[in-house]
């Protein structure tokens, strides 16, 4: 494969989701500030020098900067992080003051900091909604069609034609629901309600600990049943738009709980770490993805949405978690925190991040087995 096909193939795609998401993610921090009345400054998507931009008629310059990994809003009076001082340094004149993110209340700068996941989590949701009202929602039956011998399923008693109406007391209306339940639990008793012949009964089932290869490559451990779907074929359940947000505003929110669960397992033990992917395998997965239609990019662009929305609400220094933890800190104290404290605050959260990005880089390079390639070369 030329550098030609590798750039058009997965370089494209994933600055093109990337690019998107980020736009939506300053696009909320920008919003919020304006209604605050803050001044922004600068409103660039990437970092570095200025590939293009223009400034508005209330003095934001908007550019596309050459490094495309993230972006930024710069606010007027927005205090710097390394600054050693005990409270923020600002501007003399009232005129100024009126327009300084720091002379703000600390609801509204924590509006400012949110709103930038906040948006991302809409824009997933209107990403599904508009897919689920054009395209469809995928729908199967949550019918067992087939039991595997020797499965967890055989052992628990679930038997072919079983309809699986509830999981640990969530309601199951597709078969898909079920899939998804079933990954997060490996080895996990699961409650499951059941209609066998038209009669109501629960079983106690603990889904088989299995490796698996998606269709990317990458090796996840989950929960195996040992079931099959029933012979209906799946079918595209189109939406009016109200049940398309409200059922893309639930899928929202199973994806969340679904991230938080994953996180929880690889914290514990139960999943391993080399499941964590940088941007070397998000740039893979995005043209993968590509390739199998704009639907697919468009589904992928909402879970890596979310993904980022999720990701920018930790509490740690540098990211908008760490922000908001500072200003509920600052709630409670009625003052802002010294600026020693802040310093070494982002001082620690900038070495979080970088590891955690060098981990899931180290991993990205072994999954495509970079290391081996050069190996080879020189044995």
């Amino acid at each position: 494969m030329d550098i030609l096909n590798v750039l058009w193939q997965y370089v494209v795609p994933f600055l093109a989701v990337l690019t998107a998401l980020v736009f939506v993610h300053e696009l909320g921090h920008y919003w919020v500030a304006r209604r605050c009345g803050v001044r922004v400054e600068i409103f660039s998507v990437g970092f570095g020098p200025e590939i293009y931009g223009w400034t508005d008629r209330r003095g934001t310059r908007w550019k596309l900067s050459w490094i495309p990994i993230g972006g930024y809003v710069k606010m007027f009076g927005e205090m710097e992080p390394a600054a050693a001082t005990d409270g923020p340094v600002l501007p003399a004149s009232p005129q100024d003051l009126a327009v300084s993110f720091q002379t703000k209340t600390v609801g509204q700068r924590s509006a400012i900091v949110a709103a930038g996941p906040i948006a991302n989590f809409l824009f997933a949701i209107l990403l599904l909604a508009g897919t689920y009202m054009v395209v469809g929602q995928p729908h199967t039956p949550a019918q067992v069609g087939a039991v595997v011998p020797g499965s967890a399923a055989e052992r628990a008693g679930l038997q072919a034609g079983d309809v699986i109406a509830r999981i640990d007391g969530s309601s199951i209306g597709r078969f898909e629901e079920i899939q998804r339940i079933v990954q997060l639990a490996p080895g996990r008793r699961l409650d499951v309600a059941i209609v066998h012949d038209g009669s109501p009964r629960t079983l106690a089932l603990v889904p088989d600990t299995v490796e698996v290869t998606d269709r990317f490559g990458n090796t996840q451990t989950i929960g195996r049943l040992g079931i099959t779907r029933s012979g209906q074929d799946t079918t595209l359940i189109r939406h009016d738009p109200f049940t398309a947000v409200w059922r893309a505003t639930h899928e929202t929110y199973v994806l969340t709980v679904s991230i938080f669960e994953a996180l929880g397992q690889i914290i514990a033990g139960t999943r391993t770490t080399k499941e964590l992917g940088g941007p070397i395998r998000i740039a893979q997965m995005s043209g993968d993805v590509a390739e199998m239609g704009i639907v697919s990019l468009i589904m992928f662009a909402a879970l890596l949405s979310i993904n980022l929305g999720l990701i920018n609400l930790f509490p740690i220094p540098m990211l908008d978690g760490g922000h908001l933890m500072f200003y509920a800190i600052e709630a409670v104290r009625g003052r802002p925190m010294g600026g020693r404290a802040r310093e070494y605050g982002f001082r620690i959260g900038l070495a979080l991040v970088l590891t955690l990005m060098l981990f899931a880089t180290w991993n990205d390079l072994v999954h495509l087995r970079v290391f081996d390639f050069f190996v080879e070369l020189i044995t």
